[in-house]
């Protein structure tokens, strides 16, 4: 990547793994020991449409206006949220496993006479299954060449529905939208929908 580097065009990976989770840093494997992410998409970027992660930070404003005033003169946030959404182009079972609430994937191995076959449930059900998000892109730093950036959120859930279009010459994609939850175990309550971490140098040996 070429400066100016803070004009960033590079692709998110998304990874899930258990709430409570051990967020790597940025210039850590993710998947490996004793953090357990596992990457969406099988191939993680390369599953993906060119729409790309989509972050968006929500809130709900109330203002206040006096009563000679016409404009507001008092502000509070009675609301706020963080969505991040994407759509896989991988129709595995385990990719639609984890959009419709971790349904697990049952492995059915070939006999006689009879296919093998993976499989899933279709009914969600009351529970709603809860993760730690990281989205990292390995070469997305505004700060210089071959730096990380990741979005660390202990508690998410998927709020989408997914809508899986299938038909000739396009691929079939699958819809993803987490919208975090407040983690109450977070040591300041700024932190209660994770953080942003942007690496502005490598690490020295």
């Amino acid at each position: 990547m070429a400066e100016p580097y803070e004009i960033l065009a590079s692709p998110f990976e998304v990874y899930l793994a258990d709430v409570g989770a051990t967020f790597p840093d940025v210039d850590e494997d993710a998947t490996s020991s004793p953090f357990g992410f596992v990457l969406l998409g099988t191939n993680g970027a390369d599953n993906q449409g060119d729409e790309g992660v989509t972050v968006e930070h929500q809130q709900t404003i109330n203002v206040f206006r006096g009563g000679k005033a016409t404009g507001p003169i008092k502000a509070w946030r009675t609301e706020e949220g963080l969505r991040i959404a994407f759509i896989l182009h991988d129709v595995t079972a385990e990719t639609l496993g984890i959009a419709l609430n971790d349904q697990v994937v049952t492995d059915t191995a070939p006999g006689a006479g009879t296919p093998g076959f993976r499989e899933i449930n279709l009914h969600r059900g009351v529970n709603i299954a809860t993760h730690a998000l990281l989205a990292r892109s390995l070469d997305g730093s505004p700060y210089g060449d071959d730096l990380a950036m990741q979005y660390q959120v202990p508690k998410v859930y998927q709020s989408g529905n997914p809508s899986t279009v299938y038909r000739k010459g396009v691929p079939a994609g699958v819809q993803f939208e987490f919208m975090a939850l407040e983690d109450l175990d977070a040591t300041t309550e700024d932190e209660r929908f994770g953080t942003l971490v942007v690496q502005d140098a490598a690490a020295t040996s």
